[in-house]
């Protein structure tokens, strides 16, 4: 079995939504207003064009993806990289694969690439099994808004990838911890 990492291209649009489609089964059944979970292939292209997609390809089949956006979500919260669109195809779930290319892009990227000290991610209060994942993999709640969609209660999450860069650009005066 062979397993590769890499950004994805225009060309891998379809797979990439139904990857994500699949894998966001239960966004739906929340109701919960994330574009991922309801993104055409049009919206999935301008993800990729737009941002730094990147998927974990299995034997040369998608398996995985994980966005590392370049737009400005969280700007108002902070300057962090922020993560979205993480999904794993129901087939290749429970395997670890969603944990390899999200520490890849944890390690290799955020870190490596960008030498930012930690990384953002948001989900929702109201899934069941997120928020505990998450925390187990090191993320911490840093700030809850309602983002008045009918979500209910949102997270930002934030994982600190190295503590000794970090506390030098986020003093506690610098670290925007209050919610909105």
């Amino acid at each position: 079995m062979s397993e590769t990492i890499r950004l994805a291209r225009t060309e891998d649009a379809e797979r990439v939504r139904e990857v994500i489609h699949e894998a966001y089964a239960l966004i739906r059944e929340l109701n919960l207003h994330w574009p991922a979970a309801h993104a055409d292939v049009a919206l999935v292209r301008d993800n990729i064009a737009e941002n730094d997609c990147y998927v974990l390809e299995i034997d040369g089949r998608i398996a995985a993806t994980i966005t590392l956006s370049r737009k400005e979500e969280v700007r108002h919260w902070t300057d962090l990289p922020f993560l979205k669109w993480f999904a794993v195809h129901p087939d290749y779930q429970g395997k670890g694969i969603g944990g390899r290319l999200l520490a890849y892009v944890e390690r290799e990227v955020v870190l490596g690439r960008l030498g930012a000290p930690a990384v953002t991610l948001a989900t929702a209060e109201k899934h069941p099994w997120l928020l505990p994942m998450y925390e187990r993999r090191g993320y911490e709640r840093f700030i809850a808004f309602d983002p008045g969609n009918g979500d209910g209660t949102m997270h930002l999450l934030r994982k600190i990838l190295n503590p000794a860069k970090f506390g030098e650009v986020h003093s506690v005066s610098g670290d925007r911890r209050e919610s909105r």
